[in-house]
């Protein structure tokens, strides 16, 4: 059963899927490119190592575009009631680290590292009206549907799956586009 049942018909129409998937794309790349750029404003030395830098992001949130799809599509369920019934310390943790992702292997922490380093990024960056909740908008988007994956019996569609993968792949590129120049010092975020 797809995250949102009720759009599985329209995007049956091949309109709405290239729309659906250039949207995700460009959604993701906007998003990346901001960050980029606000990174760039925000630690301006960084600009002397420009390539470096863009290369290090490339690599580091490639990796948590692949790792993190097959987490979305299939999504490990909670049960809220285990916390519940937990008799142990050792149970207890053992939840914390299911509902935090952790519990599956190196893998898994380098994905959520990726996603702690963009919450850190979004926090240091000052980032601004418009460009914020663009970018703030979007990402809760994304946490919301990925919550709802794991503390349901819904799961993603194949093409939801696709959709979530041309998103993490637009804030890769949109990352790399964003911090592979130098910005003039007259430019504003």
């Amino acid at each position: 059963m797809a995250l949102a049942p009720f759009l599985t018909e329209i995007f049956q129409d091949q309109i709405f899927a290239i729309v659906s998937i250039s949207s995700a794309f460009t959604i993701g790349t906007l998003q990346g490119w901001i960050l980029g750029k606000a990174v760039l404003y925000r630690f301006p030395r960084l600009q002397n190592h420009a390539k470096i830098l863009s290369s290090s992001l490339f690599f580091l949130f490639l990796a948590n575009a692949i790792l993190s799809v097959p987490r979305f599509a299939s999504p490990e369920k909670i049960e809220i009631v285990n916390l519940f019934q937990a008799t142990s310390k050792e149970e207890v943790a053992s939840f914390l680290f299911t509902i935090l992702g952790i519990n599956t292997g190196f893998l898994a922490v380098l994905a959520i590292s990726v996603t702690i380093v963009s919450l850190v990024l979004l926090r240091l960056t000052h980032l601004q009206g418009i460009q914020r909740g663009f970018v703030v908008f979007f990402s809760i988007v994304v946490l919301v549907l990925t919550v709802i994956s794991r503390f349901t019996d819904l799961t993603p569609s194949t093409f939801e799956v696709f959709l979530y993968f041309l998103y993490q792949l637009g804030i890769t590129i949109g990352i790399v586009t964003g911090t592979a120049r130098k910005i003039k010092k007259e430019s504003n975020v």
